[in-house]
């Protein structure tokens, strides 16, 4: 074949999605989910801009160093996803992209990755629940998993969904074709347009597997290899005491084509778990050998074999390889007697994501931040799957309290921040703590590394920007006026960051 040819079968086929090497295609950048982006000259004179008379448009000429700004919900907890030219962010329904659907529902926006132009969003209905499964207006709290044209989502109904990342605006493709009915609260079908996500196959969690989840639905999930692997953020019930599904799998694996379950989780987590499995999975080779890593809702790690096995009771299961209690002994028993839960000095889960660094596990326990501050720990686990040492801890730290911010690791360091508002600096290998810095508010956001600078959000609404390195000093502190709980991203270079109400692409 010339090159004519082949130019011309290129033409035939039709543009195919381009993702390029420094994108943010799911939560954590990559599977082992360390948050370090590849981006160079992102600006740090920053002003986040006014607003327009009796508008919740941002006026772009009082901004300084953005690109263009996407106004959201009034509340965002998906942290952005970048890939193949499109910005994608979890958020609720109160700023309606389609006046027809109004209401509290989770919806996943996407736009264009150049111009912030709206392309398409999910809409998805409330369980109907209330606060003890789908909280009132957190709208959808996942971010999305992006590879190639498809991308996968945990919907604030605990779905998995499969969707085409061109939307409907090519057809509507895949098995499922009952887009029209998905995003009706009434029964009645909805009228689709172009705008609307193109759905190629849900999975049930709730109904197929007996979940209960807690409050919400928060996992993102993680793609590699063959399998979608997803937390279910099964919990306990509105008075905290009793667990409804105790049974029911808290991690599973999907076969990512099909949609169907190709294995679940048999370490009992359900049965002793504190208030929700809330943590996301990751994934890396150590040692020449693909293992999966997740913090449990009991508070332990665990490490798993990627590929499914047989169960002996006639299921497919995945293979516990380590289990690591990344409390310490102090904080489950005082003189033989259990610490209550949700109490300062008590047992803490896993909501952060368990990064890989270096052939190593870092992962910090804490709780619902409505729960207040509370002792914590950082680990450094060693996951070696042969020889004497498995799931043990190389070192550990107390110096940061309880918190569900994933850890960054770049050169040699290691960048936690914890809930009461402080970010530290640890060396990866001895434990060491270098640092902490004080932001004075409370953090939900995690640490970024790019450009050589340290980037978080926290709730007052300030994104902090230190210098990446062993000795503390902090660059900029600009003001969003508004609460930030999602994490920034670095992709092509340009910093994305989602505030509660807009998106803002940051860069030359």
């Amino acid at each position: 074949m010339n090159l004519r040819s082949i130019v011309l079968l290129l033409f035939s086929i039709g543009p195919l999605p381009v993702v390029q090497a420094s994108d943010w295609p799911m939560w954590g950048r990559s599977a082992d989910r360390n948050m370090v982006g590849e981006a160079s000259g992102i600006p740090i004179d920053i002003a986040s801009g006014d607003f327009l008379p009796k508008s919740e448009e941002i006026n772009m000429e009082t901004t300084k160093g953005v690109k263009w700004v996407a106004k959201l919900g009034s509340q965002a907890y998906g942290s952005p996803v970048v890939a193949g030219g499109k910005v994608y962010s979890g958020t609720n329904n109160e700023s309606p992209r389609d006046p027809s659907q109004r209401g509290d529902r989770g919806v996943l926006m996407c736009f264009d990755e150049a111009s912030g132009e709206f392309l398409w969003q999910l809409i998805v209905p409330k369980v109907g629940a209330g606060k003890v499964s789908d909280w009132e207006y957190v709208g959808l709290c996942s971010s999305p998993a992006i590879e190639g044209n498809r991308g996968w989502v945990v919907t604030n109904r605990g779905e998995i969904v499969c969707f085409d990342t061109d939307g409907l605006a090519n057809g509507n493709d895949g098995d499922f074709q009952d887009e029209a009915t998905f995003y009706s609260t009434t029964g009645e079908p909805v009228e689709l347009t172009d705008k609307y996500a193109d759905i190629l196959w849900i999975y049930q969690a709730r109904q197929d597997l007996g979940v209960f989840p807690h409050n919400v639905s928060s996992c993102s999930p993680l793609v590699f290899g063959d399998y979608v692997y997803v937390a279910t953020s099964n919990g306990v019930d509105w008075s905290h005491k009793n667990i409804p599904a105790p049974y029911a799998p808290s991690l599973v694996a999907i076969d990512k084509e099909t949609g169907e379950l190709v294995g679940e989780e048999v370490s009992g987590v359900s049965e002793r778990v504190l208030h929700a499995s809330w943590s996301s999975p990751s994934a890396a080779t150590v040692k020449g050998k693909p293992i999966l890593v997740w913090g449990g809702g009991d508070g332990f790690c665990y490490g798993y074999d990627v590929d499914p096995y047989q169960h002996e009771d006639g299921f497919a299961a995945l293979k516990e390889l380590f289990r690591y209690d990344g409390n310490l002994p102090q904080y489950r028993t005082r003189d033989g007697e259990p610490i209550k839960y949700a109490t300062y000095d008590g047992p803490s889960e896993i909501i952060a994501t368990a990064i890989l660094y270096r052939d190593k596990v870092y992962v910090a326990i804490g709780q619902d931040p409505e729960h207040g501050d509370g002792v914590g720990l950082l680990s450094c686990i060693d996951p070696t799957l042969s020889g004497d040492i498995s799931g043990q801890a190389i070192w550990t730290s107390p110096e940061i309290g309880r918190t569900i911010s994933t850890a960054s690791a770049k050169d040699g360091l290691i960048y936690q921040a914890e809930y009461d508002g402080d970010i530290h600096c640890f060396d990866a290998d001895t434990g060491e703590h270098l640092w902490a810095h004080e932001t004075n508010s409370r953090i939900w956001s995690s640490t970024l590394v790019a450009d050589g600078k340290v980037f978080i959000g926290n709730e007052d609404g300030e994104l902090v920007i230190l210098k990446a390195g062993r000795e503390k000093e902090e660059i900029a502190l600009i003001d969003f006026f508004t609460p930030i709980y999602c994490s920034p991203v670095a992709a092509n270079d340009t910093l994305y960051l989602s505030t509660q109400t807009h998106l803002y692409a940051i860069g030359r």
